[in-house]
């Protein structure tokens, strides 16, 4: 069933997103890292154009971030003042980004800097993910256990303006989580994911983060940086649509609770050298589609404005009318489906442990 988007003005099909969705999150849950990379290009596959499925997707990461940064407060597994140093940098970046983006558009290259972009990264995170799969694989096999140093000492180290941060024990120069974010926000305004596979090992290998503290505190970075790309994207652009959102927040919640659920279950490294796999395929596809294959979008006829339903004709208005307020109504749809999603995996997970206790009684 396909349905006609608003703002994107092309027609989709809404319940294949979902599902698309629902699939990126379970493996966002399960593997512990964001699903933008993934769910950006199949919106583009199927008929989203670029421009549109960046911002789209920063929203709906949003979402999602909201709802695992709220379980992780919840744990207080959670370092807010090295979240607030790397969002400082991220809200830079992102700034730096949205004026690169806006350039590309302007020129008409947009659509093929975003695709190239996913081309390369793709490329590079699923041949480092395969060669370390396939070499854990083989170690595992052989029965080989190799200690690794837990933290390297690099130039940022030596940079001035040193600060405690005692949540997370360290003594760190403030532009060391900075420059990160600076990079973190830089690429998720041009490519709409959240940044977290480049954050989540910069935390670990650079920063020298408590493992424990490093998934609540990446979502969190990510809720500010996903939010300024969103109100951004949807001021400048009006590129926004709340149909897509609601579809895609949805899916990926659900998707991302039932993949932590999964996860606690199942050693997650063991399907690492998949998702390497899967990251190739992907690049490869994008690169296809970039280059080889011909592009059919189903747009609006020149009288369909007309034709939309009331719900549809009231998104269109107000983005066009006030973008500022349809970009934050946006956001606290992402607050709302995200921190509820929390709340109530929270209620069901008391509930199971309060019957598991009286049984044991």
């Amino acid at each position: 069933m396909e349905y006609f988007l608003p703002i994107a003005e092309v027609y989709v099909n809404l319940p294949l997103i979902f599902i698309l969705s629902l699939v990126v999150g379970v493996l966002s849950g399960l593997f512990g890292v964001g699903g933008g990379f993934l769910m950006t290009p199949f919106l583009i596959f199927l008929g989203v154009p670029p421009a549109f499925a960046v911002p789209n997707e920063a929203n709906n990461i949003l979402g999602t971030s909201i709802s695992g940064s709220t379980t992780h407060y919840l744990k207080g597994t959670l370092d807010y003042k090295m979240g607030f140093m790397i969002v400082i940098g991220g809200a830079a970046g992102t700034i730096l980004g949205i004026i690169t983006f806006s350039y590309f558009q302007d020129i008409g290259k947009i659509n093929i800097v975003i695709s190239l972009s996913y081309m390369y990264i793709l490329a590079i995170i699923g041949t480092i993910m395969l060669v370390q799969g396939v070499t854990e694989i083989d170690r595992a096999r052989r029965k080989i256990v190799i200690k690794k140093k837990l933290h390297s000492h690099y130039w940022i180290h030596g940079l001035p303006f040193r600060m405690r941060f005692k949540k997370s024990k360290l003594y760190e120069s403030a532009f060391t989580p900075i420059i990160i974010g600076l990079v973190v926000g830089f690429i998720a305004a041009i490519m709409g994911v959240g940044g977290a596979f480049i954050l989540v090992p910069a935390m670990i290998y650079i920063i020298g983060m408590p493992t424990k503290l490093i998934p609540g505190t990446s979502l969190f970075v990510t809720i500010f940086v996903s939010a300024i790309v969103t109100v951004l994207h949807a001021f400048n652009y009006g590129s926004i649509d709340l149909m897509l959102v609601m579809v895609l927040i949805l899916g990926s919640i659900l998707g991302v609770q039932i993949g932590q659920k999964i996860g606690e279950r199942v050693d997650s490294s063991e399907f690492k050298t998949i998702l390497a796999v899967l990251l190739l395929l992907v690049g490869i596809a994008i690169a296809y589609d970039a280059f080889f294959s011909e592009q059919t979008i189903k747009a609006i006829n020149a009288d369909g404005i007309k034709q939309l339903s009331p719900f549809a004709k009231f998104i269109k208005d107000i983005s066009i009318n006030t973008p500022v307020l349809y970009g934050m109504f946006s956001i606290f749809l992402a607050l709302i489906l995200g921190v509820g999603a929390a709340i109530i995996r929270r209620f069901f997970s008391n509930l199971r442990k309060n019957i598991q206790s009286v049984k044991n009684k």
